[in-house]
């Protein structure tokens, strides 16, 4: 291959990996645990609806005599220190690392999800000296991005499966609302809002501009007022059978003239006495 071919697939294979990068954002940064040789689809989904927490870091203080500060992060460094999601640091300024974000878990429910960071620092006198793992429990708050970062426990009376526990409240977990409302419901919303409009603008129009009184501020009176009449020779135009300018049915002459005689007796006094 040549040297511009090697430049030009160099460039293709970095840009793949910027774009990939781009396209997971912050999140991608997780390493999760492995199973079977690939990542769960479910857990990557689930780290990726906290991508909006991506860009912030959260702190927390105990009140006990320890006096530790926690700082976390989702998916990226804190208190500068290299692939630390969890640290924290005494009131002498010493670090301990409690969690990894290159060796997460992730699992939740439908208002709530539980990040899990593994491989932090070993413990000196508990837990058999195994690494130490901090849980993060995001609970749905839709107030808030993220926020009321707390310590909860420290776990360490066990011999093995020790953690800390954190809580955050954060809208990115909350379920999406979806809309209730069908078609037709729609409908009927716009028409009255439109009904509404139409007569309160109308109103003032007719008030305010053309000074109209009493019933006359009603807009278009005129044509409400004949909207029954309307409506009937409508009816009547739709519904009769008859043609409107049919001619009258024939009827036959009848053979002697009816009222002759009535009226000559009506002419009697018309002649002279």
């Amino acid at each position: 291959m040549s040297v511009i071919g090697q430049l030009t697939w160099s460039a293709l294979v970095l840009l793949f990996v910027t774009e990939w990068g781009r396209c997971q954002g912050q999140t991608g940064n997780c390493k999760l645990v492995i199973d079977q040789g690939k990542e769960s689809e479910t857990e990557r989904k689930l780290l990726s609806k906290l991508e909006p927490l991506a860009s912030l870091s959260f702190s927390a203080d105990t009140q006990d005599d320890d006096s530790f500060k926690y700082y976390f992060s989702v998916c990226g460094n804190v208190a500068n220190t290299s692939n630390a999601g969890l640290v924290q640091i005494n009131k002498s300024g010493i670090k301990t690392i409690i969690g990894r974000y290159t060796e997460t878990q992730i699992f939740g429910g439908s208002d709530w999800v539980i990040l899990v960071y593994k491989n932090g620092s070993k413990y000196d006198n508990h837990c058999n000296n195994e690494t130490r793992k901090s849980m993060v429990m995001i609970s749905c708050n839709r107030n808030t991005i993220g926020g009321g970062f707390a310590v909860i426990d420290e776990e360490r009376t066990k011999p093995t499966d020790c953690f800390y526990l954190f809580e955050l409240d954060s809208s990115t977990v909350c379920p999406v609302i979806t809309s209730k409302l069908n078609a037709g419901s729609i409908l009927l919303i716009v028409f009255f809002s439109c009904l509404t409009l139409y007569i309160v603008g109308g109103f003032l129009y007719q008030r305010l501009v053309i000074g109209a009184k009493g019933m006359e501020q009603f807009p278009n009176y005129s044509f409400w007022q004949d909207l029954g009449n309307l409506t009937a020779d409508g009816c009547d135009f739709i519904c009769r059978s008859r043609a409107r300018n049919a001619s009258p049915t024939y009827r036959g002459v009848p053979s002697e003239p009816l009222g002759g005689e009535e009226t000559e007796e009506r002419d009697d006094h018309l002649l002279p006495m």
